[in-house]
């Protein structure tokens, strides 16, 4: 079996009170999901996920590593996937999307976001870091 494994974040930002989800449309596969890419050389979890939140959408987010979710699937046959995700504010929301990943964006609340989502996988992921900021 072989192994990948992909570090992102679940982004966010603060408008009036209210926190709103990032999430992107991912050309491959056209999937809603949050931004997240392979580990590249001897990255860190967290380089990974900076480096790729910034590819993907060109934000600078300030990663809090006190939130640290996995999950994991088979993307394909013979296959296994771990993907971990902190969660990353966002301070500047002007998202530019790398147009050979990624389709659409959205900033949406903790619900559109939830309901957007492709995968159950993600959506226990977003509730857990919901849940997580409300407590903060």
């Amino acid at each position: 079996m072989k192994k990948e494994k992909s570090c992102g974040a679940i982004c966010y930002q603060l408008k009036n009170q209210q926190i709103y989800f990032l999430l992107i449309q991912h050309k491959n596969g056209g999937h809603w999901a949050f931004p997240k890419g392979h580990v590249e050389n001897n990255e860190t979890e967290e380089e990974t996920a900076l480096r790729e939140i910034f590819e993907e959408t060109q934000l600078e987010v300030e990663l809090n590593t006190q939130f640290r979710k996995t999950c994991q699937y088979s993307p394909k046959e013979g296959v296994s996937k771990e993907v971990v995700y902190f969660i990353a504010q966002a301070h500047d929301p002007n998202v530019q999307t790398q147009q050979s990943e990624v389709l659409a964006y959205d900033w949406l609340n903790y619900e559109s976001a939830f309901n957007r989502l492709t995968y159950a996988n993600d959506q226990t992921i977003l509730s857990a870091a919901n849940h997580f900021l409300l407590k903060a």
